[in-house]
């Protein structure tokens, strides 16, 4: 769930502050130093220059002899080509699936097949855990997690964490302007709403535990779906809704509470690039992401191809993969690569866009303005790890990713799913 600095961000996305830098994780933020020999000059022109007894014709000549020799070991030693390494840490879960830990750091504490991540408008990471039916915080500033909404057994009362309401699997979470939490539900074929304040869940689209297609133009929350994935808000008092059986995006106008179908035809079929959104088949929409603006991603799961929607124009636009399920074309046009089976996709900055290719165990991305796509996680075999800020990320193994979301400095976020941790991206800087 990210984030162009010279546009407003959708309510989804939006950051009260930018802790990503803080903790543990803040060496990768560090300007890197300057390790030319110009730059050591004016370093210690700056150190040591300024002190009285080097302020002299005679003083300086003696300390420049002096520091030649150790300047040109110096270069020799760290070339000036030297690589910055994009870096991975695990920063929830120990690898066990289960839900422990809650009030210590997120690094010992034991996370149950997380799917969808989110950065809320406090600036903490929302991680859905499916096989342990929550939705956690994870405090980016302290690292400290702690359950926000879990289910609770039927007839029994809830406690003062928890809503009253039995979740199953939460797949994603997202959240409004009002800073209300929004989750889909997909075995119990539901869009939710925790309300902040009261602490209350209410269904907002579907109809609890019954599969179908139904409801278009009346209530939302009379519908049906057919498991349904992935949700965002279009900025326009609408929540989209990848109804992924159902081979449909659904739309909930927030307003009036009606739902209608925004894309899709029910049917499996190719999508042509430029093609309109009425009567185009989409083949397993599954995961969706707006810019701020104008703009929605959408993975294809099934299809094995990412599109791009121009919500003026109304168009659906081909940016990456061939429809043929696979691993390839790293360093090449994006039109042209083979994707396996993409679950999550969120906006970066600069025109970038990150997703979650889950059979290939890797996270990708997509460079709009150059049309080329690139691994930044992973090696296309499933493993765990080795992640650690020495370590390149490309080296970092994954096991199923699904969900994927970005800060504003672009730091990307994944769930880890079957490795049962949550790992952040560093960019090399």
């Amino acid at each position: 769930m990210s984030h162009h600095t010279t546009r407003a961000r959708s309510a989804s996305r939006v950051l009260a502050s930018d802790p990503s830098r803080s903790g543990p994780d803040s060496v990768r933020a560090a300007k890197p130093q300057e390790h030319s020999a110009n730059g050591l000059a004016r370093q210690f022109r700056c150190d040591t220059f300024s002190r009285p007894e080097f302020n002299t014709h005679v003083a300086g000549r003696r300390f420049f002899r002096s520091m030649l020799g150790i300047l040109v070991s110096f270069v020799t030693l760290v070339p000036a080509s030297a690589e910055l390494k994009s870096s991975v840490l695990t920063i929830a879960g120990t690898g066990e699936q289960a839900a422990t830990g809650d009030g210590g750091p997120g690094r010992t504490a034991a996370v149950a097949e997380p799917y969808g991540v989110e950065i809320g408008p406090d600036g903490a990471l929302y991680i859905c855990e499916i096989a342990s039916s929550r939705i956690r915080r994870l405090d980016r500033r302290t690292r400290v997690i702690e359950t926000v909404l879990s289910a609770s057994p039927p007839g029994e009362p809830a406690d003062d964490k928890d809503a009253g309401f039995s979740i199953k699997q939460p797949y994603e979470v997202r959240f409004d302007p009002e800073g209300h939490l929004f989750y889909v539900d997909m075995p119990n074929h539901v869009v939710c709403r925790f309300d902040r304040q009261t602490r209350k869940v209410s269904v907002v689209a579907g109809t609890l535990g019954e599969k179908g297609f139904a409801g278009d133009g009346g209530p939302a929350d009379k519908a049906k779906f057919n498991k349904p994935h992935s949700i965002c808000f279009d900025g326009n008092d609408g929540l989209l809704v990848c109804d992924i059986g159902n081979h449909r995006i659904r739309r909930v106008d927030l307003k009036t509470g009606r739902i209608s179908t925004f894309a899709g035809t029910g049917e499996r079929g190719s999508t042509p690039d430029g093609a309109p959104l009425t009567g185009t088949p989409l083949n397993g929409p599954r995961a969706l992401d707006f810019d701020g603006d104008h703009t929605l991603v959408l993975a294809l799961r099934e299809g094995n191809t990412i599109y791009t929607i121009d919500l003026r124009e109304k168009t659906l636009r081909h940016v990456a993969g061939t429809g043929e399920k696979g691993y390839t074309g790293d360093g090449g046009p994006a039109k042209e690569a083979k994707l396996a089976g993409p679950k999550g996709v969120a906006f970066g900055n600069n025109g970038v866009i990150y997703f979650a290719d889950t059979e290939s165990h890797t996270v990708r991305l997509i460079n709009l303005t150059s049309g080329l796509i690139h691994t930044i996680i992973g090696d296309g075999k499933r493993g765990d790890g080795p992640d650690g800020l020495e370590r390149h990320s490309r080296n970092c193994r994954l096991a199923r990713p699904h969900g994927i979301c970005v800060d504003k400095k672009d730091f990307v976020y994944v769930g880890d799913s079957e490795n049962h941790k949550v790992r952040q991206y560093f960019p090399a800087f």
